[in-house]
């Protein structure tokens, strides 16, 4: 009966696992830096997305490592929006 369990045990730890992996992304609605609520009007670009702070003073600290806050909002399951591609030069 106990390897029974076992082989139950681990196919329920394999299967939380599965279903972490695949779970739907979720929209940011935190800010990385002090936890509160995004402000949708500040944000910085990075990397090709778009991370949103709760206040000013939060931006600061995002442009100092923005790398290390994404991750961590990545970490988590969010999914950053696109940063929208800078318009084409128009003297081309």
């Amino acid at each position: 009966m106990k390897p029974m369990l076992v082989i139950l045990s681990a196919l329920l730890v394999m299967g939380s696992a599965i279903a972490a992996d695949t779970a739907a992304p979720t929209p940011q609605t935190v800010c990385p830096v002090m936890g509160g609520k995004i402000n949708k009007n500040l944000f910085v670009d990075s990397d090709g997305k778009r991370v949103y702070v709760c206040c000013k003073g939060c931006i600061g600290d995002l442009k100092g490592d923005p790398a290390k806050y994404i991750a961590q909002l990545e970490a988590k399951g969010v999914k950053l929006e696109a940063a929208p591609k800078p318009a084409a030069d128009a003297k081309k």
